[in-house]
């Protein structure tokens, strides 16, 4: 590359730095947003259930034993008992105004059944309008029973001097996110989304807004090569896709608290990859739209859906089906993701990143070479 070329590179990226700071929309797309969503989706989206909201109907409420055994429930954080009752149609009632999303029964007969030694029944009561959550509120109420049942057993033996039955004592040891955070799991979804779809909307029209305005027949008669107006335009994008990474990295670490246990510089290289795909991926859809309108149509078409549907920002790709499977191997954010949370959660190295690193590499060399082969400087 020639020091004229270098030249010309340089006065096309400073005329459309001009172009994006004369344009407020652009300037808010490109700024603005990307903290908009970081605190709407680290505020906003979680994936923890605390706090179910339970009615309680004890028919049994004079016994110790049921008082004790709602006693579990009440001192735990995934539990809201937020009233008592004595009737089913005042459960009908709350649980269809969405008052409560569970009620739990307790019989009258209780006490007698644990004092005998048999089985007690508890009727649960779920709104299964919301499926999942109905069904991580039954596997809680499922482990406080578990839990009362041991301490049940365990302390009916020892106050006859007996040894309780043997039981599986299972140990659980979580790394990497010992807490359970969903947070810690979103906001590097959130960060590859943002980069993904903000970068690729904004270098999407790009090259139609000269069409559109008439100025690509000024530019083409110039002696800039069309390489040289690619690489021109690229570069302001590519310097804002990195400002908003920044801005998200330092978001994510000190406003949400995500540790932060890999490298900053192996982040930044393997960020810069992915940037130059989502740019160039860009570029390509400019090129071939030629209007404003069709472009950005057609790169929140191919960004913004598969990147929160089928990249495993929210949903695991695992549990798709393996035809969808199939599709996410061609979503760039699938791998970008990976190398997000590995390098903030697990202080994975290179070595265990391989596979991602070399299809953005992939990603961005097949996007660039196409943007750039498409573009013909000539008025058709």
């Amino acid at each position: 590359m020639t020091a004229q070329s270098l030249k010309r590179i340089k006065a096309i990226a400073l005329k459309e730095f001009i172009q994006i700071k004369r344009d407020p929309r652009s300037l808010a797309l490109a700024l603005g947003i990307p903290i908009f969503l970081l605190l709407i989706f680290g505020y906003g989206l979680s994936l923890d259930i605390d706090h179910v909201r339970t009615v309680v109907w004890n028919q049994d409420a004079s016994s110790k034993i049921s008082r004790d055994f709602m006693r579990n429930f009440e001192n735990s954080k995934y539990f809201n008992i937020v009233s008592y009752t004595d009737n089913y149609r005042d459960i009908e009632r709350k649980i269809n105004k969405g008052d409560v999303l569970m009620a739990m029964i307790i019989p009258k007969d209780f006490s007698h059944y644990i004092e005998s030694g048999k089985a007690a029944p508890l009727q649960l009561i779920v709104d299964g309008s919301d499926a999942n959550t109905a069904t991580i509120a039954m596997g809680y109420v499922r482990s406080v029973v578990a839990k009362y049942n041991i301490d049940l057993i365990n302390n009916d033996f020892a106050g006859h001097g007996l040894n309780p039955p043997p039981t599986i004592d299972a140990r659980s040891r979580i790394w990497y996110n010992m807490g359970l955070v969903s947070t810690w799991f979103i906001i590097p979804g959130v960060i590859a989304m943002i980069i993904m779809i903000i970068v690729a909307l904004l270098s999407s029209i790009c090259i139609a807004r000269e069409w559109e305005r008439g100025t690509m027949e000024q530019l083409i008669s110039t002696p800039v090569k069309g390489p040289e107006l690619i690489i021109g335009k690229f570069l302001p994008y590519f310097a804002i896709g990195f400002f908003d990474l920044i801005v998200g990295l330092i978001m994510a670490r000190f406003l949400f608290g995500v540790p932060f246990r890999g490298s900053y510089l192996m982040l930044l290289f393997l960020s810069a990859l992915f940037l130059t795909g989502a740019l160039s991926q860009g570029i390509y859809i400019s090129v071939v739209a030629r209007s404003q309108l069709m472009a950005s149509q057609l790169a929140s078409l191919t960004t913004m859906i598969p990147t929160i549907l089928l990249s495993g920002f929210i949903y695991p790709i695992f549990n798709m089906p393996k035809f969808v499977q199939a599709v996410t191997y061609f979503i760039p954010a699938r791998y970008y993701i990976v190398i997000l949370r590995n390098c903030f959660l697990k202080g994975a190295g290179m070595s265990a990143m391989w596979d991602e690193t070399l299809f953005l590499f992939l990603f961005a060399f097949l996007m660039l070479g196409l943007a750039i082969k498409r573009f013909k400087k000539r008025v058709a």
